[in-house]
């Protein structure tokens, strides 16, 4: 199925290791989507940032390295390539690292604006699964679909510590996650919280494909309803 034949948006939000991406993409395979990763660009940036030795938390001098930066997002059949000011980065950017400094990088309010008015230009003529923390709240109020997936804190550190591969201690993870909901869930600009007419799966005690198979059957249905 191509984007001509489904121009609807969909977002996708929700805290950090609830399953996003991976339904995002699986979604984005299925229907012919363009797969947005929000994460994916934060990351991009904060990997330039770091290069730079810049500090996360100087929301001055990131400010100024934004206005300098291009970020772009490259579908392939096994994913999207992440290009750096034109360099290819998609790997470079899952470095954990790279992961942390993201969350501090996104609290700013004028990067948070900068992306969204990127994220929009890229989402722009629909056809697009978008995931984040505020997809259907700030960068695409007026999406089709609005997704909120949410899980524990202990089935989300649970899943990390699987997709790591054992490395480092599950309690370690578990922390990390929850300061990271804290951190999403009371900044100043965009926390993160359902919209108001977002469907709330909650996915601590359903597998992937039981995920994808209710969301599916929301995009079918709005579909047929077009």
């Amino acid at each position: 199925m191509s984007q001509d034949h489904c121009p609807l948006i969909i977002a996708i939000d929700g805290p950090a290791g609830a399953g996003k991406s991976t339904v995002a993409a699986r979604l984005a395979a299925r229907f012919g989507l363009l797969n947005l990763e929000t994460g994916a660009m934060y990351r991009a940036f904060a990997l330039k940032a770091l290069t730079q030795g810049l500090d996360p938390g100087n929301a001055d001098a990131l400010e100024q390295l934004a206005a300098g930066t291009q970020i772009q997002l490259l579908p392939t059949p096994s994913g999207n390539r992440v290009l750096l000011d034109g360099e290819d980065v998609t790997a470079r950017i899952r470095q954990p690292e790279v992961t942390y400094a993201a969350s501090q990088v996104s609290v700013h309010p004028a990067i948070r604006r900068w992306m969204v008015d990127l994220q929009r230009q890229l989402g722009a003529k629909g056809g697009i699964v978008m995931e984040g923390r505020d997809i259907g709240t700030v960068v695409f109020p007026h999406a089709d679909i609005k997704i909120f997936l949410d899980a524990s804190p202990e089935a989300r550190s649970e899943r990390r510590y699987a997709q790591s591969g054992g490395a480092g201690s599950q309690q370690a993870v578990l922390q990390e996650i929850r300061e990271r909901d804290e951190r999403d869930r009371t900044r100043a600009q965009s926390p993160l919280r359902p919209a108001a007419d977002a469907v709330v799966i909650d996915s601590t005690s359903l597998t992937l494909d039981e995920v994808v198979a209710k969301i599916e059957a929301l995009i079918t249905a709005r579909m047929a309803a077009r």
